[in-house]
C-alpha cells in the first residue's frame, strides 16, 4: 500500500508448491508464514456501504484483528482504492461496537496467506493465499512494481483479476448453482 491508496492483483494458481518454489527462485522470501485470517464485513441493515462501493472488515489474525475501510475504486489494469487500516485488540469486541452503532455482519470469509518480498524495502508485497475457492497471487504496491514483478513470475495484465473474495465466492456459487453463504473451510477449531 502506497500511503492510504491500497493497489492490487490478484492471480489464480494451481499448485501452491510450485508457486512456492517459483517465488523463491525469483528472490522472494517468506516474511510472514502461513497463518489462518478470518473475514468479516460489516455493513448497514440497507447496505450503504457496498452501494456506495465502500466495505468494512475485521480481520482476525492470532490474537488480534485489523479494522479496515476500503472506499469506492478506479478503473484500470489494477485495483485501486483508498484504504484506512488499523489493529485492535478484540474481535469480539470490535464486532460488538459494530453493531451497537448499526452496522451488522453480512460476509464472512477465510483464508490462508503466506506473505513473501524480495527484501525488507522492497516497493510491494506477494502474499499467497489460500481459500476455499482455490490459490492466488495477490501483488501489492505501485503499479509500476506489480506489472515486472508479474511479468518475473510468468505471468500477463490479462492474468489480472480485480474482483473481491467475495465477488469471486459469488460467481463460484453461480458456476456450481449452490445458494451463496459464507467462504469458511469446513473444519473445527
Amino acid at each position: 500500500m502506497t500511503g492510504l491508496i491500497e493497489t492490487e492483483v490478484k492471480i489464480a494458481v494451481r499448485q501452491t508448491d510450485e508457486v512456492r518454489d517459483l517465488l523463491r527462485s525469483r528472490g522472494f522470501h517468506e516474511v510472514v508464514p502461513r497463518r489462518l485470517e478470518v473475514n468479516t464485513l460489516y455493513d448497514t441493515p440497507e447496505a450503504r456501504l457496498r452501494a456506495s462501493s465502500m466495505l468494512l472488515r475485521v480481520r482476525e489474525i492470532g490474537g488480534g484483528c485489523l479494522l479496515t475501510w476500503k472506499g469506492p475504486g478506479t478503473a484500470g489494469v489494477h485495483k485501486i482504492r483508498p484504504e484506512i487500516e488499523t489493529s485492535a485488540g478484540s474481535s469480539e469486541k470490535l464486532g460488538r461496537i459494530l453493531t451497537e452503532i448499526g452496522f451488522q455482519p453480512t460476509f464472512r470469509y477465510e483464508k490462508f496467506r503466506t506473505e513473501y518480498k524480495t527484501s525488507p524495502d522492497a516497493a510491494g508485497i506477494v502474499t499467497l493465499d489460500e481459500t476455499p475457492i482455490g490459490t492466488f497471487l495477490e501483488l501489492e504496491g505501485p503499479g509500476d512494481w506489480i506489472d515486472p514483478t508479474a511479468t518475473a513470475l510468468g505471468f500477463t495484465p490479462s492474468d489480472y483479476i480485480l474482483e473481491s473474495y467475495g465477488r469471486l465466492y459469488i460467481s463460484d456459487c453461480q458456476r456450481r448453482g449452490v445458494e451463496p453463504g459464507n467462504m469458511t473451510f469446513q473444519f473445527e477449531r
